[in-house]
């Protein structure tokens, strides 16, 4: 089978004007970005804004393994499934990071048969939103620092400047530097450091604003540092706030796209799911429910992480009530979690599945206590023997879980008919009775704690004497009612990554906290995730190129 890339460049794509009509969108109302891109407009999405909304279906996954689940690839095939059933579907997605796309998890535009398109320009410099996001961000740690050197009207603590910047690559050498070095006229010397750019809070604020007017207010609230007296300094002190709006005011509207299939798919903001909330947009979901009978949006990583926060963070904020779960799965991936190694996954072994399926059990068991009804689907590959896809149907059959087969990588929507029609059958059956799992008035530690025992299925969370201070104080300075956002890797239940299946006996370990008080929750971070990831030994980045002609090759 030929490459996503090869796939991708071959395919025949529509003009974005005819994708924009075929669900009611005039000329007028879309902002063209070449001839397959466009963003809609402020006044369509006014336009559109008393439309009821469709129902609304979030695609997660079991925790990701080198094996792969195809979690991106299963929402794109379920929408061109829908669509093939003659149903109004949307989708509504992240953008990717240049980071993973020249690191080692490559692009995020989907695979095989089942991708949105343009791949190359999605996956590399698309509209310019990210940039948008790194500038605006940039500035502000910019306006912060000449602050400082112009006389600190605010009485910034240099040791308790907060604000980082951003760079949207995996550079590690950028995680800790020191600024200001050389003339008097060149800053105060201090420590500071990068995260990349979809762990920067604007990013969050992009994705969890509801307008242009909400946007400047949560951009206000950003604490940047700490007076000498502790108290918090924000971007608003700094005067700072009517820039970064301006850099930001087309990154925040929605970008318009396609599938393979032409199905339209809304691509908007894109935080990480380890490191920050991992949803796109709140106003390109918002808009998709009012555009289509069926939105299909997807959260970052595994349940643990991404559905987690769609649930508590996200769909809090923006009031929206998912209808159904999608969660992938693939045979692989569950005998990864029982113990095979990657080079033996090929091989039938039902002792390993069995094993390892209580991963799947896991966070089965953890979507239902959101009370929204879940389907399970295996993503398949050549390799699933009819034993091994039987034990894991019957598995969830017996969890009272919609089952399907998807083979949307190698054929599209036509490989999802299956999955669609038992999404069709849980929302006509099946009431979703959404409910976070904490409530806004406990403390910051009884929130952690929900996430960590209930979700996770840890015994209990350890703080650090830094993380209890900080903790602490952010109950002092009023921000003990904001939701919790955790960063703790992606590859286990628990924050230690080599911990597979379904780990017990387990602490969480806090070792850090602060507020995003713009994006609007407590970040916790755990073990040790990083917030600016590092290249590996072989990058992505070395199969790149441009050949002749000028197309892209080695993309993936």
């Amino acid at each position: 089978m030929k490459s996503d890339i090869q796939i991708a460049q071959e395919a025949d794509l529509l003009p974005i004007g005819e994708i924009a009509a075929g669900i009611g969108i005039s000329e007028d109302d879309i902002e063209p970005y070449g001839k397959y891109k466009a963003k809609l407009s402020d006044e369509y999405l006014k336009k559109i804004a008393s439309n009821n909304d469709g129902k609304l279906i979030l695609v997660t996954a079991i925790n990701p393994t080198p094996a792969g689940e195809g979690k991106t690839t299963t929402s794109i095939g379920l929408a061109q499934a829908m669509a093939r059933l003659d149903k109004k579907a949307i989708l509504a997605l992240r953008e990717p990071s240049l980071g993973p796309c020249f690191g080692i998890k490559g692009g995020a535009a989907g695979g095989g048969y089942s991708q949105v398109v343009p791949m190359d320009e999605l996956n590399l410099h698309f509209t310019g939103d990210f940039h948008a996001v790194t500038t605006a961000n940039n500035l502000l740690a910019a306006m912060l620092d000449n602050h400082i050197h112009q006389g600190n009207e605010k009485r910034i603590d240099t040791r308790a400047v907060v604000w980082k910047r951003c760079l949207d690559l995996n550079d590690r050498a950028l995680r800790n530097i020191i600024v200001g070095l050389g003339e008097k006229t060149d800053g105060f010397v201090r420590e500071d450091h990068f995260v990349i750019t979809v762990a920067s809070e604007i990013m969050a604020i992009l994705c969890l604003a509801s307008d242009l007017k909400d946007l400047k207010k949560r951009l206000a609230r950003i604490v940047v540092a700490y007076d000498l007296d502790g108290n918090p300094v924000t971007a608003e002190d700094i005067k700072a706030v009517g820039s970064m709006t301006a850099l930001l005011k087309d990154a925040i509207k929605p970008n318009l796209i396609q599938t393979l299939e032409h199905t339209p798919a809304l691509v908007h903001g894109g935080p990480f799911a380890n490191i920050a909330h991992g949803c796109n947009s709140v106003i390109a979901t918002k808009a998709a429910l009012k555009m289509a009978d069926y939105v299909i949006t997807e959260a970052g990583f595994g349940a643990d992480l991404g559905a987690e926060k769609f649930f508590d963070i996200k769909c809090r904020a923006a009031g929206l009530k998912p209808d159904a779960v999608v969660l992938v799965a693939t045979i692989r991936a569950l005998k990864y979690n029982g113990g095979i190694p990657k080079a033996e996954l090929a091989k039938e072994d039902i002792n390993a599945l069995k094993k390892g399926i209580v991963n799947l059990e896991k966070h089965i068991e953890n979507l239902k206590l959101y009370g929204v009804p879940v389907v399970v689907t295996l993503n398949s590959f050549e390799t699933d023997t009819e034993k091994e896809v039987d034990l894991v149907r019957d598995f969830c059959r017996k969890r009272d879980c919609e089952f399907a087969l998807s083979k949307v990588w190698e054929l599209g929507g036509e490989g999802g008919i299956e999955l669609a029609g038992k999404v069709l059958k849980t929302l006509e059956n099946k009431r979703s009775d959404f409910a976070p799992i904490y409530e806004l008035d406990t403390t910051i530690e009884e929130k952690i704690a929900a996430i960590a025992t209930k979700i996770y299925g840890a015994s209990g969370v350890i703080y650090s004497s830094k993380a209890a201070k900080q903790m602490a104080e952010l109950e002092r300075l009023g921000y003990g009612g904001l939701p919790v956002c955790i960063a703790k890797t992606q590859y286990s239940l628990s924050d230690d990554q080599t911990l597979l299946g379904r780990p017990s006996g387990f602490d969480i370990n806090v070792r850090e906290m602060y507020v995003s008080a713009g994006a609007g929750f407590i970040v916790a971070v755990t073990g040790n995730i990083m917030t600016m990831p590092g290249l590996s030994k072989e990058p992505a980045a070395y199969r790149i190129d441009v050949d002749d002609d000028g197309r892209i090759t080695g993309l993936f």
